[in-house]
């Protein structure tokens, strides 16, 4: 470790420092500084440590005796003042001893950078890096913890590798009352409380803390938790004897006698050294009746007050201590002068008896400073920050104190508006009025420096960044917040980038305690949403991509909040317009927006979620994903409580328990499982509950007041609560199904028509004969329902029946019109919710009678519904992907929720909250239906649709969901609803749109061509299949869209399209020409001018076949893979060709020639999916695989931008100075692109992105390629040579590699 720890600081100095592609090795040297940081705070603490010998002594004894076991974290406890930190870092040197030379020892400090509060976030990740460096571990990296449910599970696991390696890892965590709030830190969830074996935790708080509390409810066992009681007086006088000596003063017996008397009373060590702060300043004649020794900490503090201001004067002192309390980060000295020098107070009684020396400049003496200074030694400290040293208390309960005696609220405040005013810089080279003794009002120049947010270009101003939002939020000048802060595009992208988007995000949390400012909330919450690829490019991100992630994320809400989030969408387009380099600028909010109904995202472990419940006791929602792991979830503040361990197959069913507070889980690999929901412990397993690889529709889990029952259409068994089965035996050989459970009774159906209801437990058996007509009975049970308040069974039979089968064994049949795919009762069982396709039907449960008085229909099929405990509201999931909230009364769509991307296959309701899930996806979103309308996001089409197309002006997205879905949807995106439905008569395998003569162009499966006119999609235009009835691959209408080219798979036809009265017509085929037998597919295709088509197959081969010219094909330089983009230039002058690889090829067509091939290859992801020319055809738009958009000159092939937009670009168009494009999540993305005439040396488009490219171009005047500059596969793209993009951007026609 030490070895480790040495060579990293070594390398620091060598180390590039902000700005640099060095991010993660920048990243262990500031760990490793903050290791070193509190490893030297422990050793000053250890060196005057004495006595504790008993409780260290039980402390080393309780972690050796449980080395080799699962064990307890470890709580030292006690009042403030008491010695913690101290006993901490004696106990971090002990064990270094204590264990073996492989030991690692991690200590933190939480209490050392006070009033400064630690993120848990930054604390976890502190240490996990430690330890990755120290064990030899893969560290944490943006990829694996970009959320804190993602660091807690690293850290977890960190743990367990170590405890594996048979390393021994100590853990001390001093203070952790200290943890800022974020993420409910002080609940104490992130602390695992079953470490393996030879790892150790040991954590200190005070014990009348919310902490401690919470740590007594974690831990069941008293043996974890140690105090720190009172100091004896053998061990006060040690430590009296032992700092006199050190600072080489000494007093008398009496003084001696004087200080250790007074210490008995309390037996605290921050009493002793307050004493001993004030006993030093003794002489040896100091009378003991001047001797001011308070009997408690707090006394002895007042009295430490009292002698400075008689010394030194009240305004003097109370203005220094507390303007030092009031810092955020401390306050540098000149600051310190500065600020004191603005205080009218102060400057009043410094100037009580005697004027300034030049009355129109006034500032503080710096000898008075200098005086106060001298006799605070012993309580300030210094904390290097950023490079400068800041001064501030070096224990948190004097602190406390100054803040109490000199901060009450006049006060306070007052001091707070100075500092703001000082950052603001607001007094600088201005004059300030003075009210001086003896003088009328005059104005004078306090010679206070200037405060801009940049010193130098690269030199920010890091004091202002850190202290300005918390003196303008606490001292009311909620105006000024609003303007330097909140809506200062520069200011959020300065301090996310030094500061950490961490620390922006704490700002404006807590400008939302005290505003009343909507658009606080919605700036804080996209810098959560920007807050993943910040972490990903370690904050380095670039300040067009930072704006432009903001407009494309806010823009939408300029609008309806114009004074601060207009505002700052201005100063982001402003900026981007004026950018010296090229840059695409949003035009709408196409990523993510704040604000909505959606609060909340709880992402669970890996697999999708099959199964939910809510405990409305406990307020606690338990998940079960199909990778066997169980979650627990507190719905109060939204984090998580429990990972539940155990399953090894998909969980099929969860059942929560409220008194007392447990849950029950069961999954495919058989096994039934109660948990605590209060320590997430496993009470009981029962194996072979249920077949292996069973279905969560085909098991179900019942719980009465006794017993356990889980069961399926063959089988039941039975349990008592305490895991207990109970066997059940049958009288006869007859097959019975099994329809349900009601209360303690089993109801079975014979195939004979024979009803049994029988209880396990008492053997009571009721046998009926159904009333069931003999053709009813054979049929096939569909599904059943319980009814346990009616004491009904409903069993639906295809062919329309509903069979009710009450527990006396009375029956009904009625004809039922649906075969339901849902089935569902509200839970005072009057209504009944049955789903069929795209309609989720309501029935009214009168005696023995059904009523249909509901039908709501829905865009795709229902999957999941449920009804609010009033009976009022009705919320449904679909798989279109949308959450619908309807009225059950008026049957009205309330509203529709987007933002699930996955269909919605679980729905429930808790208070105002809807909380969904699916199984295609892992993560749980909360609803709240109490939002504030104005902030709803735009609506989508449903993401992953199979074929989609969009206008230029993107008014009209044409879409087919599903593949087999057999009708097309028209989707109007100003009113983000459906407007139209086209029915087919096939499934669709292509879709296309002629923009200009606006037809939709539509290609089925049954070799079909279906052409809706925009303007009549009625009147549809039919291309009836070919003799071979194969199916249509693609369609293209060509730029000019004279002629249409349809793909089958075995031969290509050419149309010709034309108008007849003002209608659209399509004749021919004019040509066609047959594809060989072993083919390969064609994947794309564009139709070029002089009746030329261009296409590429699924094997990589690229043809160019002439109509005209009586079927000549030319070969084109084949991919490596399959094509899946081809493009032709608005003029027909070039086209471009993408793969499933990092290759794309533009060709010139006139005449034909390879012009460039551009490789690129991003972190993740390859492959273009599509392509647009810019108007001019000077660049070319292209939207790949790894959610890029790149910008690439067509004259020289050069890389010009890209754009991260988190989901891939399925469709493209040209539209003005720009494009319209749509993502494969569903967004519709409008952008324009701006380029220079001129482009620096400098330029790198690829600074921001962890890609690499490589560009070959042909010489002009020659036909072969000139040779590529370097090997693409030896290629780092960590590294950067920007000398060789100068060279490049010289010469743009020839080859060129971006490194």
């Amino acid at each position: 470790m030490k070895a480790q720890i040495g060579a990293a600081m070594d390398s620091l100095g060598r180390r590039k420092m902000w700005g640099t592609t060095e991010e993660e090795e920048k990243m262990d040297v500031l760990v490793v500084t903050e290791a070193r940081r509190h490893i030297a705070i422990s050793a000053e603490l250890c060196r005057g440590f004495h006595g504790r010998e008993g409780l260290l002594g039980k402390l080393c004894l309780a972690m050796w005796e449980s080395s080799n076991v699962r064990h307890r974290p470890l709580v030292v406890h006690g009042g403030a003042g008491m010695g913690k930190t101290a006993v901490l870092c004696k106990l971090a040197q002990e064990m270094r001893g204590v264990l073996e030379a492989r030991a690692v020892v991690v200590i933190r400090l939480l209490a050392a950078c006070h009033p400064q509060k630690p993120d848990i976030d930054h604390v976890l990740h502190s240490i996990c890096t430690q330890v990755c460096l120290a064990c030899g571990l893969a560290p944490p990296s943006p990829l694996t913890v970009s959320t804190h449910l993602e660091l807690l599970r690293f850290f977890w696991e960190v743990l367990e590798q170590v405890s594996q390696q048979g390393g021994a890892l100590v853990i001390v965590l001093d203070s952790v009352e200290q943890l800022a709030d974020q993420h409910h830190a002080h609940k104490l969830r992130w602390l695992p409380v079953d470490l393996p074996p030879n790892v150790h935790v040991v954590v200190s708080m005070e014990t009348n803390s919310e902490a401690f509390a919470n740590m007594r409810f974690k831990l069941d066992s008293l043996g974890s938790f140690f105090e720190a009681e009172r100091l004896s007086c053998e061990e006060g006088e040690r430590i009296i004897e032992s700092d006199l000596r050190a600072s080489q003063r000494t007093l008398t017996c009496e003084q001696s006698s004087a200080v250790l008397q007074t210490f008995e009373s309390s037996g605290c060590p921050l009493h002793l050294k307050l004493i001993l702060s004030v006993a030093k300043r003794w002489t040896s004649f100091t009378p003991l009746t001047e001797l001011r020794l308070g009997t408690s900490t707090q006394e002895m503090m007042s009295h430490l007050f009292l002698m400075l201001e008689e010394k030194h004067g009240k305004e003097l002192v109370g203005g220094a201590l507390g303007y030092i309390a009031l810092a955020r980060e401390g306050l540098l000295e000149a600051e310190l002068r500065d600020v004191m020098s603005l205080d009218d107070d102060v400057i009043s009684e410094v100037y009580r008896y005697s004027l300034p020396p030049i009355p129109s400049l006034i500032r503080l003496p710096p000898l008075l400073w200098a005086r106060l200074r001298r006799d605070l030694v012993d309580h300030l400290e210094e904390r290097w920050t950023d490079g400068v040293a800041a001064i501030a208390f070096n224990n948190k309960r004097l602190s406390e104190a100054v803040s109490a005696r000199y901060l009450r609220s006049e006060r306070r405040g007052r001091s707070l508006r100075i500092l703001a005013e000082y950052f603001l810089g607001r007094w600088s080279g201005k004059l300030r009025p003075a009210s001086l003794p003896g003088l009328s009002l005059l104005l004078s120049d306090r010679k206070v420096p200037p405060q801009p947010l940049w010193f130098a270009p690269g030199l920010a101003n890091i004091r202002k960044l850190q202290e300005l939002p918390y003196h303008l939020l606490h001292s009311g000048l909620w105006e000024e917040l609003r303007q330097e802060v909140i809506s200062c595009a520069e200011w959020l992208f300065i301090k996310s980038r030094l500061c950490g988007v961490s620390s922006v995000i704490h700002d404006l949390d807590q400008c939302s305690k005290y505003m009343d400012c909507t658009e606080t909330g919605l700036i804080r919450d996209a810098l959560v949403l920007i807050k993943p690829s910040l972490c990903f490019l370690e904050g380095h991100m670039e300040v067009s991509l930072f704006y432009s992630e903001l407009l494309a994320r806010l823009s939408s809400l300029s609008s309806v909040f114009p004074t601060v989030i207009g505002r700052l969408c201005s100063q982001c387009e402003e900026w981007l317009l004026t950018c010296p380099d090229p840059i695409l600028i949003p035009r709408s909010s196409f990523l993510q927006q704040p604000g909505g109904a959606l609060q909340h995202t709880l992402s669970v472990l890996r697999g999708g979620v099959v199964c939910m419940d809510i405990s409305v006791v406990t307020k606690l929602l338990v998940a079960g994903s199909d990778d066997g792991v169980v979650e627990v979830w507190s719905m109060l503040d939204k984090q998580l409580v429990h990972t539940l361990l155990g399953h090894t197959a998909s969980i099929l069913a969860v059942k929560v328990i409220g008194s007392p507070a447990h849950c029950l889980s069961l999954a495919a690999d058989g096994s039934l499982r109660r948990w605590s929901l209060m320590n997430g412990q496993q009470l009981f397993c029962i194996e072979e509950a249920v077949p292996i690889d069973s279905t969560p529709s085909s098991v179900h889990l019942h719980l009465s007041e006794q017993l356990l029952f889980v069961y399926t259409r063959t089988q039941v068994k039975v349990w008592q609560l305490d895991g207990a089965e109970l066997h059940l035996s049958s009288s006869d050989d007859e097959v019975w199904l099994v329809l349900g459970v009601l209360g303690e009774s089993v109801v079975y159906l014979s195939n004979s028509g024979r009803v049994r209801i029988s209880h396990p437990v008492y053997g009571t058996q009721l046998t009926v004969k159904t009333q069931l007509e003999n053709s009813v009975r054979h049929r096939t049970v569909v599904t059943t329902l319980m009814l346990p308040k009616r004491e009904k069974v409903f069993v639906v039979y295809k062919g329309g029946f509903l069979h009710q089968i009450s527990r006396t064994g009375k029956q009904t049949v009625a004809e039922f019109p649906l075969l339901p795919s849902f089935f569902s009762v509200t839970e005072d069982e009057k209504t009944l919710l049955a789903a069929s396709e795209c309609t989720l039907s309501l029935f009214s449960i009168l005696g023995d009678s059904l009523d249909r008085f509901l039908d709501l229909q829905h865009d795709d099929d229902v999957l999941s519904a449920c009804v609010s405990s009033d009976g009022r509201r009705l919320v449904s999931g679909a798989a279109d992907q949308l959450v619908r909230v309807w009225s059950v009364t008026t049957g009205a769509l309330m509203d529709s929720l987007c933002g699930a991307d996955a269909p919605v296959t679980c729905v429930l309701l808790f208070n105002d909250f809807v909380v969904s899930a699916s199984v295609a996806t892992s993560s749980i979103l909360l609803w709240n239906l109490k939002y504030d309308a104005s902030t709803k996001p735009a609506t989508r089409i449903p993401a992953d649709s199979a074929h989609i197309a969009l206008t230029k002006d993107s008014d009209q997205v044409f879409y087919v969901h599903q593949q087999s879905h057999t009708e097309v949807m028209s989707w109007n995106s100003h009113t983000g609803s459906v407007c139209e439905r086209l029915p087919v008569s096939a499934e669709v395998s292509c879709l296309e749109l002629a923009q200009n003569k606006r037809l939709l162009l539509c290609g089925l499966t049954s070799g079909t061509v279906l052409i809706y006119p925009l303007a009549l999609p009625q009147e549809t235009l039919c291309i009836p299949p070919p003799e071979s009835l194969c199916r249509v691959l693609c369609l293209t209408a060509g730029t000019q869209e004279k002629h249409l080219a349809v793909a089958y798979e075995d031969s290509v036809c050419l149309f010709e399209i034309t108008s007849r009265d003002n209608f659209p017509t399509v004749e021919g085929p004019l040509k066609k020409f047959a594809l060989p037998l072993l083919h390969a597919p064609l994947s794309a295709m564009a139709l070029l001018p002089n009746r030329r088509l261009l296409y590429g197959t699924s094997c990589g081969e690229v043809k160019l076949w002439d109509f005209g010219r009586g079927g000549d094909v030319s070969d084109l330089e084949p991919h490596r893979s399959g094509v899946t983009c081809v493009t032709v230039s608005n003029r027909g002058a070039h086209a471009l060709v993408g793969s499933e690889d990092a290759v794309q090829r533009l060709w010139a067509l006139n005449p034909l020639a390879l012009d460039h091939t551009m490789e690129y290859k991003g972190f993740l992801f390859e492959g273009v999916l599509s392509a647009a020319f810019s108007e001019t055809d000077r660049f070319v738009f292209t939207g790949s695989q790894d959610r890029t958009v790149k910008v690439w000159d067509v004259a020289s092939g050069n890389l010009l931008f890209v754009q991260y937009i988190y989901s891939p670009i399925v469709r493209m168009v040209t539209f003005r100075d720009g494009f319209v494009a749509i993502t494969r999540q569903g967004a519709i993305i409008r952008e324009l692109f701006r380029c220079p005439d001129h482009i620096g040396p400098d330029y790198n488009p690829v600074r921001s992105i962890r890609a690499q490219y490589r560009v070959t171009s042909r010489e002009k005047d020659r036909d072969r390629p000139q040779t590529s500059v370097s090997n693409l596969q030896d290629f780092n793209p960590t590294q950067l040579n920007l000398n060789l993009v100068g060279m490049l951007k010289a010469k743009p026609s020839s080859a060129c590699v971006m490194l």
